[in-house]
């Protein structure tokens, strides 16, 4: 910028004025402006995902006050979750709470297709700060996107019209819903039920009009979409759970300061854990709902566990996910 020339025609107020303009234009630009942080994710506004990112913003605030602007893109209003995952590397999106989708940039996610790998969410936690949980991170590596934080979506429960669900064999002949996954037709189909991939939007006429007998989904999916009215049983399988992703971009974060990044970093590893508590929460809170509306039980988790353990070693599910991550996270499972 030009330098200032001082002259006696100058008055005190002036050269203040001058030299404070002075100093203002030489600041750091991200000093002056706040972060803009655009977040996608493709569930409605309302959803446990928006909870989540209302919470992380509220808490970057309380952490930096007025250094990030977040900026929530609800029901996928941004473009595909697909989309958006392959524009973080290109950088023209910033950051997503993504799901399913994030198996397509790193094979190792879809170790959470892996059944009856995880009790509870303390397992969960288990995982991702274990070895297995660092090679699923490293997974990220090349994707130009990085892995912030693993938060909550919850375990799927399977519900059906014709009896209760407490060992392996209480699948047999039961025509189960499933979506459109390989490796979820693989396991039911192992576990002696029949299954029946179909889009969601059919489920509901598909189970009033007997089509099939049974689904599966988080509890609150079968609160939320009124599966109660076409169900009778309930049963708590937690056959898989799945997380959700909190990515951004690699061009976004190499445009942030080490103080800025180490920010966003610490505020979204700290909410994983409160993400897990909000999910035990709401996972109480439905099924009691939904007990005036269905019968609900338990399963012998431990049966189904053995019965599932052919899968960990059938192409379907070792091609996809990688026996060196499958290896590394049962090993962690088994020494805790």
């Amino acid at each position: 910028m030009p330098t200032l020339r001082y002259s006696s025609r100058f008055t005190l107020k002036q050269l203040v004025a001058a030299t404070a303009l002075a100093a203002l234009a030489n600041a750091p630009l991200a000093a002056a402006n706040p972060i803009e942080i655009q977040i996608n994710n493709t569930l409605p506004t309302g959803s446990f995902a928006h909870t989540f990112l209302e919470e992380f913003s509220e808490r970057l605030e309380d952490e930096a006050p007025g250094r990030f602007n977040v900026r929530l893109f609800m029901g996928g209003t941004l473009g595909t979750e697909e989309d958006v995952l392959q524009g973080l590397g290109m950088g023209t999106h910033h950051a997503s709470l993504a799901a399913s989708a994030v198996t397509q940039f790193n094979a190792r996610t879809s170790i959470f297709d892996l059944p009856y790998l995880f009790e509870n969410r303390e397992d969960v936690a288990l995982f991702i700060d274990s070895e297995a949980g660092d090679m699923l991170r490293e997974g990220f590596d090349g994707t130009g996107m990085r892995l912030l934080a693993m938060w909550d979506n919850g375990f799927r429960v399977i519900t059906n019209k014709q009896r209760p669900i407490i060992t392996p064999e209480d699948l047999d002949g039961l025509r189960i819903r499933t979506p459109n996954s390989r490796q979820r037709v693989a396991m039911f189909n192992a576990l002696g039920a029949n299954a029946t991939p179909l889009a969601f939007g059919e489920v509901y006429s598909a189970l009033d009009q007997g089509v099939i007998d049974g689904q599966e989904n988080p509890a609150h999916v079968a609160m939320s979409s009124r599966l109660y009215e076409v169900q009778e049983y309930l049963s708590v399988s937690n056959h898989i759970y799945l997380p959700t992703f909190l990515v951004f971009g690699e061009p976004f974060l190499n445009r942030l300061a080490d103080e800025d990044l180490e920010v966003l970093e610490r505020v979204a590893t700290e909410m994983t854990s409160w993400t897990f508590a909000w999910g035990d929460e709401a996972d109480a809170s439905v099924l009691a709902e939904l007990e005036q509306y269905l019968e609900i039980n338990d399963v012998d988790f431990a049966a189904f566990q053995e019965a599932a353990l052919p899968l960990y070693e059938d192409p379907v599910f070792v091609d996809a996910i990688g026996q060196d991550m499958i290896d590394a996270t049962l090993t962690t499972m088994r020494n805790r």
